[in-house]
């Protein structure tokens, strides 16, 4: 009873880290036999996806209906603003630091020919945000749509709540007593999920590393280290920047937010740690209003850490096939490859898939996705940790009534 206590107790980061250097130990031991435990690793995703769709389309939801649309209408400009700023900030990084660096220099491609994946046309994706069914877009788990679904009944709230009719004030403060009541539902069962996480992040790290080739990540350790090294120029700086410029004490700030980057970059998914970092949000001292309204926007639309790896994966597949590539020839399908991004954070390695489209946008072979492939793990952890934070500053920059206890 008191190991179950004690382990109950215990940080979620810490319990997280153990279970992650545990599953690269058992890899090193047993190699690609550790892929026998990835079910359980597969649960855990399960499990977190599971709460997502509810969630993103309750906090959206909510959020909305808690403000009038005036209001709504500012955070929404600003939030476009940050998200602008930060990505051109992380494709310039990623493509001066891949440039500097030159990764893949000396690497020729494998023999494997990689057949690219069906990518949506931009209309397809366009009609896919208006749905017309209600139920079949949450069986789906089309995301864009659930998120429309979700934008447009929280207006229709907030219509209801502000207006001057009394009876339409209640049916309001109905539907908002309601849809909070299941939100609090499904954060209580993510109190139970989080005490699985551990070990489905030691299942994870365990199939994950004991399948790679450890040869192949020798090969490919400067794509790697170039990438990481953006990333802690993206965070020092330009995080760093925007937290200053908000009035946040950043080492504070960072520690209070540990679980939901150290969450995504166990699970390498931004809406699975949605719960965890509107919650992390909050304890950084971000209003809930703010927080329900700009996290489940950033899972879907921001991605700063996929916008430096983008910068870096061009970069690398340039000096594969000897291509020279001027800077505008960079900075253009690294702008396609982000806005093709937008949508396909639900789908599996929707990093790769979105390199695949963009090697074949701009005529470079695809037999370099199965390349990257090798270490998308790697860079996943890292991009998804980045997006998360990046999405937490962002709200913390819009936030206008900021909690006054943090900690």
């Amino acid at each position: 009873m008191n190991i179950w206590k004690t382990y109950k107790d215990t940080s979620l980061v810490l319990k997280m880290s153990a279970g992650f250097l545990l599953g690269i130990l058992v890899a090193l031991i047993f190699r690609e036999q550790a892929d026998i435990v990835s079910p359980l690793g597969d649960i855990f995703i399960r499990l977190l996806s599971l709460i997502a769709t509810p969630v993103i389309f309750l906090t959206v939801a909510l959020a909305i209906g808690r403000m009038n649309i005036r209001q709504m209408g500012r955070l929404s400009g600003k939030l476009v603003l940050y998200y602008a700023a930060t990505t051109a900030m992380a494709v310039i990084i990623g493509v001066t630091l891949a440039l500097t660096f030159s990764p893949g220099s000396q690497l020729s491609l494998p023999n494997t020919v990689v057949q690219p994946p069906e990518v949506p046309h931009a209309s397809d994706m366009l009609l896919k945000i208006v749905p017309n069914n209600l139920f079949s877009a949450f069986a789906a788990g089309d995301l864009m749509a659930i998120l429309f679904i979700a934008i447009i009944m929280g207006m229709a709230i907030s219509a209801m709540t502000y207006s001057s009719e009394q009876k339409m004030q209640a049916h309001g403060a109905l539907l908002e007593r309601f849809f909070s009541a299941f939100n609090e539902l499904f954060y209580k069962i993510l109190d139970g999920i989080l005490l699985y996480a551990p070990i489905g992040v030691f299942a994870i790290s365990a199939a994950t590393f004991g399948s790679q080739g450890w040869t192949t990540l020798k090969s490919l350790l400067v794509f790697i280290a170039t990438f990481y090294l953006g990333l802690v120029i993206l965070w020092a700086l330009v995080y760093t920047g925007f937290l200053k410029l908000s009035g946040h004490p950043v080492l504070r700030f960072l520690a209070d937010i540990k679980e939901a980057y150290a969450t995504a970059f166990f699970t390498t998914s931004s809406l699975a740690t949605l719960p965890i970092a509107i919650s992390s949000a909050k304890k950084a001292g971000v209003s809930e209003k703010t927080a329900n309204f700009a996290l489940p926007l950033g899972a879907i639309f921001n991605s700063d850490g996929g916008a430096l790896r983008m910068g870096v994966s061009l970069v690398f597949a340039a000096n594969i096939t000897g291509l020279d590539l001027a800077w505008i020839d960079l900075m253009t399908i690294v702008v396609i490859g982000t806005l093709l991004s937008i949508g396909t954070a639900g789908v599996p390695a929707a990093g790769l898939v979105t390199l695949s489209a963009v090697l074949s946008l701009f005529g470079l072979p695809l037999e370099i996705v199965a390349l990257i492939a090798g270490v998308d793990a790697l860079i996943n952890m890292g991009g998804t940790a980045s997006n998360v934070t990046g999405d937490i500053i962002g709200a913390a920059v819009i936030d206008e009534n900021p909690s006054t206890t943090t900690g």
